[in-house]
């Protein structure tokens, strides 16, 4: 599969840089980005963290604004950041023109009803077909770790949980931990899977954080600001935390005084969560 470079910037000592391709899974055109250490260009395959981000962004949010780059420049960890949805002219959005479905809003799962099922299946793209991409073009070794924030945060826990043992390591910003039971996740599934709600249990993090055997998940940091405008309604880490507690599972979950759903909150704490999958990716 080939990949059309279209940016490139050095970032402490490594680089960032952006491609396109063409997606067997999604039948369009994606773009990610990618930052390489410094580590890359010396022969040694490295780590890669997936960072799946929230309602409305693209693969530049995380990297234009986390400040995520010198830390993984120090650790040796690889950085890749999808898009959130598939796009192009074919690719149906919202029929309302809304922002918190269809474009942009993928959902990270694979949809089953039309016309969204032939294009909207970020599930399989985000663990099968872009992994393997980057594994195939960079120094990139098979260990993995995944991330995210709010949408992207409730992806990267139910990528890890309906894929044990293929993340050494998991964490989320402001996850929308039980989407069956919130506005924004009662819309995309409603949509994407059809109004039988069974079906939907198959791609909610808390149910499945629930029903995963013990032992199975790897360890969980989840930071969520206690100023976040959609923590009562939309988020609700405490369903997580029932969910972890029922399971036996590891669950460090932060309610950060003070802070909301913004960039400036992700970028205070992304030290921490980068230093979590480096010491499960043996990084340090």
């Amino acid at each position: 599969m080939s990949l059309d470079n279209i940016s490139c910037q050095k970032s402490f000592g490594g680089w960032h840089k952006r491609y396109r391709h063409h997606s067997r899974v999604l039948g369009c055109d994606m773009v990610f980005a990618v930052y390489l250490p410094p580590q890359a260009e010396q022969g040694e395959k490295l780590p890669v963290l997936y960072w799946l981000s929230g309602l409305t962004c693209t693969d530049e949010n995380f990297m234009q604004k986390a400040g995520a780059q010198r830390l993984a420049a120090e650790l040796g960890l690889i950085i890749v950041a999808p898009d959130t949805s598939p796009r192009g002219e074919q690719v149906p959005g919202d029929p309302e023109g809304a922002w918190d479905f269809g474009l942009g809003a993928g959902f990270y799962l694979n949809a089953t009803q039309q016309p969204w099922a032939q294009h909207y299946r970020m599930h399989d793209y985000v663990v099968e077909e872009l992994p393997a991409l980057i594994e195939a073009h960079f120094p990139a070794s098979a260990e993995r770790s995944i991330s995210g924030h709010s949408m992207g945060g409730h992806g990267a826990l139910v990528c890890a949980l309906r894929n044990p043992g293929r993340y050494r390591s998991v964490s989320a910003f402001s996850p929308i931990s039980n989407p069956m039971d919130c506005p924004w996740g009662e819309k995309a599934f409603s949509r994407y899977l059809g109004e039988d709600r069974a079906r939907w249990r198959e791609w909610d993090a808390s149910v499945l954080l629930a029903e995963t055997p013990a032992g199975e998940c790897p360890p969980l940091l989840v930071d969520q600001g206690d100023r976040d405008d959609f923590l009562d309604k939309q988020l609700r880490p405490e369903v997580l935390e029932q969910a972890a507690r029922k399971g036996g599972h590891e669950l460090t979950l932060r309610l950060q005084p003070g802070y909301d759903h913004s960039y400036y909150f992700i970028a205070s704490f992304i030290e921490e969560h980068l230093r979590h999958h480096a010491v499960a990716l043996g990084r340090v």
